[in-house]
């Protein structure tokens, strides 16, 4: 394993710490082999995401969109959560303050272990009745039936997720703008903070004194207002995190 000198500063900060926010976009994803469903890569059936993934083509079609998603969900199912999701998973049972936002929908969080969880962009495993607007789990591959129907009034269910066009929920944004203005430092790994409301939070943190942290493969707008910047995916960068503070923590207690 490599070392950067910049580690041990920051796990000195770490071990201080009383609040800790991390932010992850589709860059944590992109390493177990989620695509982006963007682009090319995001062709099915010669529809774009941004045809499919809108209120508009629900209303028009709601079985073509429901067959999309039923695709893709069969797609993450497959995959694993890597060594970043694990860190983090952990980091939540070390830190007594530990919050996570994410933009991502694949729920591979949860299935490393974190718990206290923002999903800014929803939950590709909860639906929502249009009705109703009871929001549940389901996690049926495929699809028992395609559009889903709520089993309590009859209604046509959606996926819990935000689609082109949508505001982002205002009380998980709120509490996503709360926790970060707030904590002592805040992670931005594998986004390219340029998404808005989400690229604002790091900054929003900042503002309140807090230390910004960035993960990522490429610079971005990000970087020039971050105190520590690792260049790599968030499989390589955390590892390294991990093992210095494992070993802080450890000479704490001998």
């Amino acid at each position: 394993m490599r070392k950067i000198p910049e580690i041990s500063q920051l796990i000195d900060i770490l071990c201080q710490t009383k609040q800790i926010v991390v932010l992850t976009g589709a860059g944590i994803s992109a390493e177990s082999g989620i695509p982006t469903f963007r682009g090319e890569e995001g062709l099915w059936k010669q529809y774009r995401a941004e045809d499919l993934a809108t209120p508009i083509a629900f209303i028009k079609d709601p079985k073509l969109v429901w067959e999309w998603y039923d695709w893709r969900r069969g797609i993450i199912a497959s995959k694993k959560p890597n060594a970043g999701h694990k860190i983090l998973g952990r980091w939540e049972k070390i830190f007594p303050n530990f919050i996570l936002i994410t933009q991502n929908i694949d729920g591979l969080h949860q299935k490393a272990g974190s718990k206290n969880i923002l999903e800014l962009h929803g939950n590709i495993w909860k639906v929502r009745c249009t009705e109703e607007r009871t929001i549940t789990e389901n996690h049926d591959i495929p699809l028992e039936e395609i559009p889903p129907h709520c089993p309590d009034c009859g209604a046509l269910l959606r996926p819990h997720v935000v689609w082109f066009g949508e505001s982002l929920s205002s009380s998980v944004l709120y509490k996503a703008f709360q926790v970060s203005s707030s904590c002592e430092i805040i992670f931005s790994i594998g986004t390219s903070a340029v998404v808005q409301p989400a690229a604002s939070l790091p900054l929003a943190a900042a503002e309140a004194n807090a230390k910004i942290v960035e993960i990522n493969p490429d610079p971005t707008p990000l970087t020039s207002y971050a105190d520590f910047s690792f260049r790599g995916k968030a499989g390589e960068i955390l590892p390294l995190i991990n093992k210095e503070l494992n070993k802080k923590l450890k000479d704490r207690k001998e």
